[in-house]
């Protein structure tokens, strides 16, 4: 009866494998438009509604770390934001703990690789993008996820984005819209992947 509770609870905590990152796993919410939302109402707001949490990060996807996995797992993956008739503009942005046989260059070379092979109009802007791909390796898993107003957002930094900036009234929050197929998040590299299941991931201070 325990482990059904579990199952049911709307979040529950995982277990990350590194220090001072907590997972979050959600049922029936897409993280996507839960972390937006959050980050939405506190840049508008300007309340700090939290002491630890850093950064708070939606993950949607998992695959092995390692190149191959990662650009398979990823030509399937991104095309819900990138593939032709979808376009945008994008960046990477690439992390890793606990892990050091990925180099971030070839990580981010070949992922934007992929980008402009699902459509030419894809382009790179490092200072405004509509879309930011996070790359966020924990050993040996690799965390995915596309996000919007990265850099409204102060990165998705909760402490940040409540802090008045000037530059803030020249832009405006996206509009987030939910992906009818949820994508599977397992921290766990020996796993198989879970279906109807997603997290959140937390960064504490």
């Amino acid at each position: 009866r325990a482990s059904t509770e579990r199952k049911l609870r709307r979040f529950q905590s995982v277990e990350s494998g590194a220090n001072n990152v907590v997972f979050i796993r959600t049922r029936g919410i897409e993280p996507e438009n839960l972390v937006h939302h959050i980050l939405k109402d506190m840049h508008t707001t300007k309340k700090k509604k939290t002491r630890v949490i850093l950064r708070m990060l939606p993950v949607s996807g998992t695959c092995k770390a390692f190149m191959e996995d990662m650009k398979k797992y990823t030509e399937t993956f991104f095309e819900p934001w990138f593939k032709a008739p979808n376009k945008g503009t994008f960046q990477i942005v690439y992390k890793a703990r606990n892990n050091s046989h990925m180099s971030r260059e070839e990580v981010i070379k070949e992922l934007a690789g992929i980008v402009g092979s699902l459509n030419p109009e894809n382009k790179v802007d490092l200072n405004n993008p509509q879309y930011t791909i996070v790359v966020e390796i924990i050993k040996n898993v690799c965390c995915l996820s596309v996000v919007k107003d990265y850099v409204l957002f102060r990165k998705y930094n909760l402490q940040e984005v409540v802090k008045s900036n000037k530059e803030d009234a020249q832009q405006k929050p996206s509009n987030v819209t939910e992906e009818k197929n949820s994508k599977v998040v397992k921290p766990e590299v020996e796993e198989e992947e879970e279906e109807n299941s997603k997290e959140v991931k937390q960064e504490n201070k």
